[in-house]
């Protein structure tokens, strides 16, 4: 049965009928560094602020894409929000990459599966349960992928040496923000996934198949327990949002 489900039928040929470079060529505006930030509001502030430098804007069908520039520790960074969900945020990052971006963090907020976990924690992936259906576009079938090396260890080495708290573990990665089942959450926990989110694997296939550096900054939202049910805890409301934007910026440099 699972040789005949399409998912499975990945097909390692490197390129495609539609190539990125075709339709974004690439574009010495963009620095090679690169925050993607799901904090619509804190890249509004920063905008609106002066701080962040509209550089240009990428075709979508959902419309124009903002791109921004900042500045982190003397150093350009592209900051882009790359959309919710792994289809939407794969198709950014491939746009960036098209365009001139090669060393990413993604700034991001996850649920998570313990509710002893403060609100704002942060926690580095290590892995992430492929529960989507992107990534097997990009790599052969498996269970779980993983952020490229340098990329990881730049951000924990930099945690440490700022005297950060983080976990570092695996974490979800679902297509289904209505189906995260209660069975389904006591399974991913049995298995070690501290976190769910909704991008994580996808990009960690997008950077190993394009041979770019990326790795994850997530911050804890709200919890999602099989014991003990959702709880919302006002995530996006969380008071770290620009903190962990700021710290990726900073980290992404050292890459």
């Amino acid at each position: 049965m699972q040789d005949k489900l399409p998912i499975l039928e990945y097909d390692p040929a490197p390129h495609s009928l539609i190539e990125p470079l075709t339709i974004f060529p690439p574009d010495p505006r963009m620095p090679e560094h690169c925050v993607l930030c799901f904090f619509d509001e804190v890249i509004k502030k920063l905008a609106d602020s002066g701080e962040a430098r509209l550089i240009r804007h990428l075709e979508s069908t959902l419309g124009p894409q903002p791109v921004y520039e900042i500045k982190a520790l003397g150093t350009r960074i592209t900051l882009v929000h790359p959309g919710v969900g792994a289809p939407l945020a794969a198709i950014t990052m491939e746009k960036l990459i098209a365009t001139g971006c090669r060393k990413f963090i993604a700034a991001g907020g996850a649920g998570v599966l313990d509710k002893t976990t403060v609100l704002g924690h942060l926690i580095i992936p290590d892995s992430a349960v492929r529960d989507e259906g992107t990534s097997y576009h990009y790599m052969p079938p498996g269970r779980e992928n993983q952020p490229t090396e340098k990329a990881l260890n730049t951000i924990i080495s930099g945690l440490d040496k700022r005297g950060i708290r983080y976990t570092k573990g695996k974490t979800w990665t679902s297509d289904a923000f209505f189906r995260e089942t209660h069975e389904k959450v006591k399974q991913r926990k049995a298995e070690g996934c501290i976190s769910i989110e909704m991008e994580a694997s996808a990009l960690f296939a997008v950077a190993a198949f394009r041979s770019v550096e990326f790795a994850q900054i997530l911050y804890a939202a709200d919890t999602v327990c099989h014991e003990s049910g959702w709880d919302h805890r006002n995530w996006q409301k969380a008071l770290c949002r620009e903190d962990v934007l700021r710290l990726a910026a900073e980290l992404c440099t050292e890459i």
